[in-house]
């Protein structure tokens, strides 16, 4: 029989490689994990609610109205694009080249309270907004008490 001296961080580093690659599959949930390490082009969104509706509002500077396409299927809204490089200068010219392009795709899942047909987008200064209002029966209402003496 041989004697293996214990290692007490040998389990802590397995920890750790098992945390890291968790780590990074939720950071890849619903992308494809090629298209992040290619460094591709996805627009950076806020959603926010408020008591009459759900806005999302995506980041598209340097595009138009034209690049964009919206659709929304069951209860799936899908953003859909391609930002295109400017032709000025030949690639081989640029010193620095930082800012991506390329399509995108993104996709989220709608809550069953927003009323498909009543959903309108608007863009302005790069900034293209959502508005998706929820049902009236789904919005909060406040209930008076009625106090009896």
């Amino acid at each position: 029989m041989v004697l293996v001296p214990w290692d007490p961080f040998k389990n802590l580093m397995s920890l750790q490689d098992r945390m890291n690659r968790l780590f990074d599959e939720t950071m890849q949930r619903g992308q494809e994990p090629d298209l992040l390490q290619a460094g591709a082009w996805v627009p950076a969104v806020d959603i926010y609610e408020t008591e009459d509706d759900i806005t999302l509002v995506a980041e598209l500077p340097g595009m138009s109205q034209g690049d964009v396409d919206i659709q929304v299927r069951e209860n799936t809204l899908t953003l859909k694009g391609e930002r295109r490089m400017e032709k000025d200068a030949k690639e081989e010219t640029y010193h620095r080249l930082e800012r991506v392009y390329g399509a995108f795709s993104r996709s989220f899942t709608l809550p069953g309270s927003v009323e498909h047909d009543k959903i309108t987008a608007t863009f302005e200064k790069g900034l293209l907004e959502i508005r998706m209002p929820k049902s009236p029966k789904s919005r909060s209402h406040q209930i008076k008490i009625e106090v009896k003496e």
